[in-house]
């Protein structure tokens, strides 16, 4: 089984990060792919969007991820906007400790029903749990937001690393029972459905499929 296993390519899989500004998406990014974290004199905002390779293996299947980290400052929406092609799973990212990011939460689930299918897995979560001392937004809050919207829920903190793995572990898992999401990726993975042609938005013309080619073709050594 280990041959099999190793023998068999690895599941290519696209992940977006979206939330408010300075909700934590870049810090769980760094926790999970880099096992760092960064203070917030050290880190700064990211302008546009970041990109990890991260490998996994999960269930006995091994598992590539593809991580995009977007900007949640509302001058870069148009640039970010074209990454939602062709990702299976959405991790959108609230800070428990800052209620606007938490009532934010509507118009970012509207940008996702314009823009990508509704197979696409997606898990709230309710980061910087290790800040107990201002939460603003409960956990049973969060988990009843997340209930209504149909969407998996975790909390976590990227500084205590709590909850990381599981955020990540969980929307893989979800991606990998939902078939119609990778088959069609790994059987045509240079075309778009009809379907996420229609969802392009101003300045689609970036070829996702080539840049996810290319970092899948070396562009990671991890």
């Amino acid at each position: 089984m280990a041959s099999e296993s190793s023998s068999t390519p690895p599941l290519n899989i696209k992940l977006l990060l979206i939330g408010n500004s300075s909700v934590g998406k870049s810090s769980l990014l760094l926790r999970f792919a880099d096992e760092t974290f960064l203070t917030e004199d050290e880190s700064s905002a990211t302008i546009g969007v970041d990109f990890r390779v991260s490998k996994m293996e999960v269930g006995g299947r091994r598992v590539k991820l593809s991580i995009w980290d977007t900007a949640g400052q509302e001058r870069f929406r148009t640039i970010t906007s074209s990454y939602y092609r062709g990702a299976q799973g959405i991790i959108l990212v609230y800070d428990v400790s800052n209620r606007e990011s938490f009532e934010a939460l509507p118009k970012w689930f509207t940008e996702l029903e314009t823009y990508v299918s509704p197979n696409v897995v997606k898990v709230l979560v309710g980061n910087k749990v290790d800040k107990e001392f201002s939460r603003a937004v409960s956990e049973d809050e969060g988990r009843k937001f997340a209930e209504r919207m149909d969407t998996l829920f975790v909390e976590a903190s990227a500084k205590s690393n709590i909850g990381v793995q599981d955020a990540f572990k969980e929307v893989v898992n979800k991606i990998i029972d939902t078939p119609a999401l990778w088959q069609t990726t790994t059987a045509q993975p240079r075309q778009n459905s009809a379907a996420a042609v229609n969802r392009t938005m101003p300045g689609g013309a970036v070829n996702l499929a080539e840049d996810q080619q290319a970092a899948q073709d070396g562009g990671c050594s991890c």
